[in-house]
Order: C-alpha cells, then structure tokens, then sequence
C-alpha cells in the first residue's frame, strides 16, 4: 500500500536491518473506543505492507480508549513499545509493552510509568549517559499551560525511578496560541495549551533540541526547544517561530538507511484524513531547517 493510504496520527518509523517499521494512532479508534496498534512495514518509505496488528487489549487490561501515540525502541536486545492508554474511569497514562521482534507480537511489561493520577500523554524513551529517561507531556487537563516532564526510569524499564523533573511549559514559547476547540469539543472555559509529540535531537552545535507540537497562529505546528548545557536538565528556552507553522505535528527524526535526516508527522491535522508526510531536515548551528522538494 501506498504511504497516503496509511490513516495514523503520531506516526513513529523505527529503522531496522535494512527495513522501516511504521507506528501510530489508528485514525479511526483515535477518538473514541480503542483496543490495539499496528504495524506498517516498508524498504523504500514509499510501498508498506498492509497493517500488522503488534498488540491487541488482553481480557484483563484496563485500558478500553485513547490508545495514541506507540513509539518503538531497540534497548538491550529487545523491542520496547511507549504508548498512552484510558479508559471511563482511568485518566490518559504511559505503560510499555515488550517484544522480541519489531513487528511483535507485544504484551504489557510495565508498571504505569507515569506518576498517578496526572493526566500524561506521549512518552518518548531518550537515554542519557546511559540512563534511559521517560520524557513526556503533562496536558492541559491537569495543566493550562501545559507542560513536558522527564522522569528516570530503572534499568529494565519496569517502572519510574524517582521523582518527576519539569522540562518547560508550553507557554514558555513566544508562537504558541490557546486551542480554539477546548469549549466547543472539550467543553473546557478559558484559555488552554496543547504540548504534545516530544522528539529529541543532537543538534549541529552540540546542543540537545526536543522537537514538539502545540497550536499556533496557523493552527497544528511543530516548534523547537533547545537546552544549551546539552542534557535534559536544562535551562531550555524556545524558538520564536515553530519550524513547522500548518496543520501538521506530533512527529519524529529518523535517518534512513542512506544516513539522510528525515522528519515525519502526520498531516492534514484532520479526524480521519491524517497520513504520514516526509520531510528532508537540514541541522545547522542550533536549529532545524525543513527543506522543500
């Protein structure tokens, strides 16, 4: 199947042996009652296989809704899936599942790995000196102004390991803007932010940047941070524009098998029509430049 013919939100490409493994949200259970992931599997990022499902509810696991954004990480021989999870009664929260092939089949490994009772979203794994770090987004639920976190977690990544540490609010960035649905759609008064998608990069400078989405003037956009001491404790400060301004984000950088930086995302930011979209990355000095075809 063609690349415009996969309906997910939050994609995440995991290369490995010569192959693309494609995860995401699946469009349609996006917003209302979920049970699984899938898997896309690709050479050339243009021709997929039809979807493998990785990992379907068991009988005796909670979570019943917002199964969103699956990223898939190659740590210590095994493959490691972070991903949000629901349901009626339980709020949005990270659990990893595990397999021993990309592809799966994946089962639950671990404890909740994000604190309880927090209304958190979109984990990504980032090691750092050889500590494997839960980084992730706190929502506007809980938060107005929405906020990213990091959290340790143990070595096996059975569960967190101390106390969670903020990285920086969504506010903190001079392009970002309300959401304009939070009382039409979530039935929220007042001013609310959206953080979510957090991807980190070693950027040309040596400075480590975390890529992220939010709403802004052009509605759905990518924006960069960047944390100068080159570790995730920071201080961070924003780029004053989003590197991505229109109606698409949550996306990640992947090199593919040819070493070319590549960054994908979901785009259009519209219920049912999200697809994957590619785009060639250039790094210089202490930002990303998304270069046009």
């Amino acid at each position: 199947m063609k690349t415009a013919e996969i309906k997910v939100r939050d994609p995440y490409i995991l290369p490995y042996k010569g192959k693309y493994y494609l995860f995401g949200t699946r469009s349609m259970t996006a917003w209302g009652p979920a049970d699984g992931f899938d898997c896309y599997i690709s050479e050339d990022l243009q021709e997929w296989s039809d979807p493998i499902e990785v990992f379907r509810k068991p009988e005796d696991f909670f979570a019943t809704e917002k199964y969103w954004a699956p990223e898939c990480f190659c740590y210590r021989d095994a493959f490691y899936l972070f991903a949000t999870f629901a349901s009626e009664s339980v709020r949005t929260c990270m659990y990893i599942l595990k397999a021993e092939r990309p592809e799966g089949p994946y089962s639950v490994y671990s404890e909740q790995v994000t604190p309880p009772g927090w209304a958190s979203i979109d984990g990504t794994l980032y090691v750092e000196e050889g500590v494997p770090y839960l980084v992730f987004s706190r929502t506007f639920e809980d938060v107005p102004d929405g906020q990213f976190w990091y959290v340790r977690l143990t070595p096996d990544l059975k569960k967190a390991d101390g106390e969670p540490q903020l990285l920086f609010k969504g506010t903190d960035a001079p392009w970002v803007t309300p959401i304009p649905f939070a009382k039409s759609d979530l039935g929220i008064d007042g001013d609310v932010y959206l953080t979510d998608g957090p991807c980190m990069i070693r950027l040309a400078d040596g400075s480590l940047g975390m890529a992220w989405s939010a709403w802004g003037e052009q509605g759905y956009a990518v924006g960069l941070a960047i944390s100068e001491s080159g570790s995730l404790s920071g201080p961070w400060h924003q780029q004053a524009e989003p590197v991505y301004p229109e109606n698409g984000g949550h996306g990640m950088f992947f090199k593919t098998t040819e070493g070319k930086l590549l960054f994908v995302m979901h785009s259009p930011n519209i219920h049912y029509q999200e697809t994957p979209v590619f785009k060639k990355v250039e790094l210089t000095g202490n930002t990303v430049r998304f270069l046009t075809d």
